[in-house]
């Protein structure tokens, strides 16, 4: 939801003061909704998944860097593919395509260059085994975790 919140007000000051587009289509913020929350949500499963396994044995906190690093190629990659295909749109003479193809790419950016690999990451490092709660892997991490300090 941040991406696409970020993505539309930035689109609009575009719009209006660099590209001077009249004005803007009503199904504009639907479109722009729909692409950038399905696409958010995949590379977070995607992100999230790896993080997970890697909290079972890892704890919380190492586990999210751990996961980071190994899917943070493929989801940066995904989003720069993904980025340009939609930034295609851009070049289209029709302004409604132009408009969803610039908001949605500059959404994508955003999703894959800070939401994911930032924001997620650091949240998830934040609440630590909390992450997890309503999971059994929220007692787990905090049992491994208290075996560890005991071992040291």
């Amino acid at each position: 939801m941040l991406s696409y919140a970020s993505a539309l007000g930035i689109s609009a000051f575009f719009f209006e003061h660099v590209f001077h587009f009249e004005g803007q289509d009503n199904s504009f913020p639907l479109f722009v909704f729909v692409f950038l929350v399905a696409l958010g949500i995949d590379y977070n499963i995607f992100l999230m998944t790896r993080v997970r396994e890697e909290s079972v044995h890892q704890g919380t906190r190492t586990g999210a860097i751990s996961g980071l690093a190994a899917t943070g190629g493929v989801i940066t990659s995904a989003g720069l593919i993904l980025a340009s295909t939609f930034a295609v749109l851009g070049t289209l003479p029709l302004v409604g395509f132009a408009e969803i193809g610039f908001a949605v790419a500059l959404g994508v950016l955003l999703d894959t260059l800070v939401v994911r690999s930032v924001l997620v990451t650091a949240l998830t490092m934040d609440l630590d085994r909390h992450m997890w709660w309503p999971s059994k892997l929220s007692k787990q991490v905090a049992d491994s975790e208290g075996e560890l300090a005991r071992q040291l």
